[in-house]
């Protein structure tokens, strides 16, 4: 179009300078010869005499009008054509400029631009209608589908529809919807002024039949069958599975690599559905379609069937996520009741540790992910984020932010070793409490009655309280506050080699992670407090034992425990393979090894050879384990609140010997660790060896989500017992 402006502006300017030329040159040549007559002789009288009277002067001869003849010289003489054709030359000129013009326009649109207004004609004449596809299948380890599709009856109607009030009418009354709603949803142009609105899915199959067999009743208004998301096991892995829904305005407005996003399409909003959206999404259908100049379809030209999306495969094991999401239902929510159970939110993580494989994630409260499918009614909304829901959209496996309590005790246990504040033969008394500051406020142990003397060995395995203060204050007695030989972080920087203050990077966005309190940290967070702001050694005696202001996801201290049993810390990842339409393995996942925490192979095998302890010389936790004849290894705890019930802890790898699986077990209020979470933690690890073995008897079945059924949950004080 800028060339063609160009053409014309230039073919102009020629046309007014050769209309100039013109007009000079002629105007030159009138000049040359204007005034030049042809000499004519004298006239006389031959003899016929003039008297006085008869002769007039010249001038009264002018006066008179008289037309005399020179008698001699030359005279100029004006003609009135000389006058007019000045005047047809300009118009002449004036008309090629014009005329000029117009032949350039018309060659800038007819040759220039005749593509591109080719292109709009016929943009305004057909339009492209999109159909959505059909999304990838997920499935788990074994292949098996844990989300799928399925077909739903979609009515269907043009956008003229909605000034036939009759058709509306018939619509309503076959639908049973009322009337207005019908018009609204016809009226709804977000999806594309040619797109045929629609009217009602799911529509029941008589319903259908009777559209169809009244088609004359009906013009304008089709049945389609469309591809909704299907969640066969209802609540089972919703968190990690996450759901879809109609793009927003931020998803619609950026542009994705290899995709476009239309407001029609149905998108992931959370977990793996979000993750791996890209994937999962097929390619659109197309109707090329013919329409009038008010936007109302004539025919259809063409169409092409949208393309399947690829099938996402995760490391997954159905079988084991549906014994986790169970044992957390029925102990939580005994018949669906939420605060009628033990604890009122917890969560179950299961890791393979060799590769950093996710058998089984899982949260409660939980979620039907078919409810959040296109919209979310506002009564779903409402029930979900209620108070007394306990949060059932949150994924407490990698946003639970909870205190690590005596699971933090292998690490600082290592801490003390490293240091030399500890060694194979120490021993402590412990006499119940402890107040080695001289504070006048004494610090208690769990077994309140004491545990007698202990070597650090039997401190974790009875997961004494007063040996890690006494180890607390040799740090601090020897940290800048006393002969300064190691720093102020000397504990904090041993835990942070197992990245207990970073998220582990799993494939689920928006993951939490966890905080190791500093000096530095706590001047941070209290600089409007200064007398708050000052590290103290009951922050050591508080962070040595999980408490304080420690906090860790369950995640984390199953990664960081994986790191222990192999001396590794792996990378946590749900994706295993995609395969596409034809079922081609397209995309595999390989295993990332993020770091080797550098401690001494000495220290590693003493704090196993605890963690062993933990499970064999407890007696309430052996029966657990030995009722599914594991022999692991792991850690208890009870992390304590002052106004509400205590968070039980349990973490465990098995086999022990040669570590497969790590889990972590949390139980919001739920009391104590060894006692509450602990049978979980055994009950998970023995479906997932028995998976892993090909020993599995479990046949998943359909899970309920958060029903809205709740009563106020009441909890006693702290009960620690570990």
């Amino acid at each position: 179009m800028i060339e063609a402006i160009v053409i014309g502006l230039i073919a102009a300017v020629a046309v007014i300078a050769i209309g100039a030329v013109v007009v000079t040159i002629w105007n030159n040549r009138k000049s040359q010869t204007a005034g030049q007559t042809k000499s004519v002789r004298q006239l006389s009288t031959f003899g016929v005499g003039s008297s006085p009277f008869e002769r007039q002067s010249a001038a009264l001869s002018n006066k008179s009008g008289e037309v005399r003849v020179g008698q001699s010289g030359h005279g100029s003489v004006k003609k009135p054509s000389d006058t007019l054709r000045s005047r047809f030359v300009a118009l002449g000129v004036l008309a090629g400029v014009i005329f000029g013009s117009l032949t350039v326009k018309l060659y800038s649109l007819q040759i220039l631009s005749s593509s591109e207004y080719r292109s709009d004609a016929e943009d305004n004449l057909y339009s492209t209608v999109r159909t959505p596809a059909p999304r990838g299948y997920i499935c788990d380890a074994q292949g098996t589908p844990i989300v799928k599709n399925r077909t739903s009856q979609t009515v269907l109607a043009d956008p003229d529809v909605v000034n036939d009030r009759d058709v509306m009418r018939r619509l309503s009354v076959v639908l049973g919807v009322p009337a207005a709603v019908v018009r609204q949803r016809i009226q709804d142009s977000s999806t594309g002024a040619q797109n045929r609105r629609v009217v009602m899915s799911d529509a029941r199959l008589r319903d259908v039949a009777f559209i169809a067999e009244h088609a004359d009743a009906f013009p304008g208004v089709s049945v389609e069958s469309r591809s909704i998301r299907d969640y066969p096991y209802g609540a089972m892995a919703a968190h990690l599975l996450g759901y879809t829904g109609l793009p927003s305005a931020e998803q619609l407005d950026v542009e994705y690599e290899g995709r476009e996003i239309f407001s029609n399409d149905t998108v992931g909003k959370s977990g793996v559905e979000s993750m791996y959206d890209g994937l999962l999404s097929g390619d659109h259908g197309q109707r090329r379609v013919t329409v009038d100049v008010l936007g109302n379809v004539l025919s259809v030209v063409s169409e092409t069937q949208p393309v399947k999306g690829s099938d996402v495969h995760l490391t997954i094991d159905a079988r084991v996520q549906y014994v986790a999401d169970k044992a957390l239902a029925d102990l939580i929510a005994p018949e669906g009741v939420l605060g009628e159970g033990q604890g009122v939110g917890g969560a179950v993580f299961v890791m393979d540790v060799t590769d950093g494989s996710v058998v089984a994630l899982s949260s409660y409260p939980t979620f039907e992910p078919e409810q959040f499918t296109g919209s979310i009614p506002v009564d779903t909304w409402d029930l979900y984020t209620a108070e007394i829901a306990h949060a059932p959209l949150n994924n407490r496996v990698i946003n639970g932010l909870f205190a690590a309590a005596s699971t933090y005790k292998p690490f600082t246990s290592i801490a003390a070793l490293d240091y030399g504040f500890a060694d194979y033969k120490s021993e402590w008394n412990c006499k119940g409490s402890w107040d080695g500051f001289k504070t006048g406020v004494a610090q208690k142990c769990w077994e309140h009655s004491g545990h007698g003397k202990l070597n650090l060995h039997e401190g974790i395995v009875n997961s004494c309280d007063v040996v890690f203060y006494e180890i607390a204050k040799s740090f601090f007695d020897h940290g800048p506050d006393g002969s300064g030989e190691v720093s102020e972080t000397a504990i904090q920087d041993v835990l942070a080699k197992y990245n207990l203050d970073k998220a582990t990077g799993i494939d689920l966005a928006g993951e939490s992670h966890g905080r190791i309190p500093t000096p530095e940290w706590k001047a941070e967070h209290w600089r409007n407090y200064p007398a708050e702001a000052q590290w103290r050694g009951g922050d050591y005696t508080n962070m040595i034992i999980g408490q304080g202001d420690v906090l860790v996801t369950p995640i984390e201290i199953a990664v960081a425990y994986g790191a222990i049993a192999t001396g590794k810390i792996v990378k946590p990842h749900l994706l295993k393979e995609v395969r596409n339409a034809a079922g081609d393995v397209v995309v595999t996942f390989e295993p990332e090894v993020i770091g080797e925490p550098d401690v001494n192979p000495e220290y590693l095998s003493f704090v196993r050879t605890a963690l062993r302890g933990v499970i064999t010389d407890n007696e309430s936790t052996a029966k657990n384990f030995k009722k599914y004849g594991l022999e692991a290894a792991g850690k208890s705890g009870t992390a304590e609140h002052v106004d509400k019930g205590d968070d039980a802890w349990f973490v465990a790898y098995a086999p022990y010997e040669n570590p497969k699986y790590v889990v972590s077990v949390v139980i919001e209020q739920g009391g104590g660790g060894s006692a509450v979470a602990g049978p979980i933690a055994a009950r998970v690890l023995s479906a997932a060896l028995d998976a892993y073995n090909g020993t599995s008897e479990i046949s998943p079945m359909r899970l309920a989500g958060y029903s809205g059924k709740a009563v106020e949950y009441k909890t006693e004080g702290s009960a620690r017992t570990d």
